[in-house]
């Protein structure tokens, strides 16, 4: 989706983070009401924890009753730099891009465009749909040798799954409890969904190389020391070779981790660059050039992208 809570441009140019040792600090989210009634919970970017690796923006979207109206309704806007990665926690959403795919993510089910230098999509509830959404949405940094890559899209229908003690573990990215992931990143990273249907605890594996960062989306999770509720990402640093995580109820979970990004990035609506002046660039071809293409079938205007003083 296109970046919908507004953050001021000092906010998204600093980009720079800290990488910590087994450390853990809480990141209340931030939220705002998306179309008709949709909370959209931001986890990242925050100020004191812009990455996890190179996890740049964790937005939980949902869950919302979309029976009514028209649903979600995101019209074309463009990304550079980037990877957009839709994990469908409940319900359906419809994708169409300037590369000329359309496809419609459901349940269980990942959505991974590769913006590269540049591309444009739409995101919309299609006609006939579940009555909840849920989604939890990142984004990634591409890495410098790869942000002006040729854009590309893919869809990964079945993910690896693992049933640990009481929890389903879906591997969402990379490798864990010996599941690996098909899906495609360019970074050393990991993220996994961990669905539980009642109280159970589980000692998840870390690689101590990697940072991490942990949230519920629904019901609650112990992790170590620290009780989590949805609206809080939970940073582990690194240096970490794994956490308790314990839920009370049936609760679901993302863990996301990655080798610390080396490259200090820009982030301006939907643009991950190095530069103001790359941001600058990306907006006037927003504006003023076919550089990301068309979308087709979706009926209504593009995002205007907000001015950058």
């Amino acid at each position: 989706m296109s970046s919908s809570i507004r953050m001021t441009p000092a906010e998204y140019a600093d980009c720079t983070h800290h990488t910590q040792e087994l450390t853990s600090v809480r990141l209340p989210a931030r939220e705002a009401v998306l179309g008709e009634g949709m909370k959209i919970r931001r986890l990242l970017p925050h100020r004191a924890q812009r990455m996890i690796g190179a996890w740049c923006f964790f937005d939980h979207a949902g869950p919302a009753d979309v029976s009514q109206g028209q649903g979600v309704r995101v019209g074309p806007h463009p990304h550079t730099g980037l990877q957009t990665f839709s994990w469908m926690v409940d319900g359906e959403i419809l994708h169409r891009d300037s590369l000329g795919y359309k496809q419609l993510l459901t349940k269980g089910q990942v959505n991974l465009m590769t913006a590269g230098k540049g591309i444009s999509h739409s995101e919309e509830s299609p006609a006939q749909r579940s009555p909840t959404l849920q989604l939890a949405q990142f984004w990634i940094a591409l890495p410098d040798a790869k942000r002006f890559m040729e854009p590309a899209f893919e869809h990964y229908p079945d993910l690896p799954r693992v049933t640990v003690e009481q929890a389903v573990v879906t591997v969402l990215v990379g490798e864990l409890f010996g599941q690996t992931s098909p899906v495609a990143v360019h970074s050393p990273l990991v993220g996994a969904d961990i669905t539980t249907q009642a109280a159970t605890q589980l000692e998840v594996p870390l690689n101590p190389d990697y940072e991490y960062g942990i949230a519920v989306l629904t019901g609650d999770a112990q992790v170590g020391e620290e009780q989590l509720e949805p609206g809080t990402l939970l940073y582990l640093g690194k240096g970490r070779r794994q956490i308790s995580v314990s839920t009370s109820q049936a609760s679901q979970i993302i863990l996301i981790g990655g080798e610390p990004f080396a490259e200090e990035v820009v982030l301006y609506w939907n643009f991950v660059a190095r530069s103001l002046d790359e941001v600058r660039e990306s907006i006037q071809q927003w504006h003023h050039s076919d550089h990301f293409g068309t979308v087709q079938g979706y009926d209504g205007p593009s995002l205007p992208a907000p001015d950058l003083k």
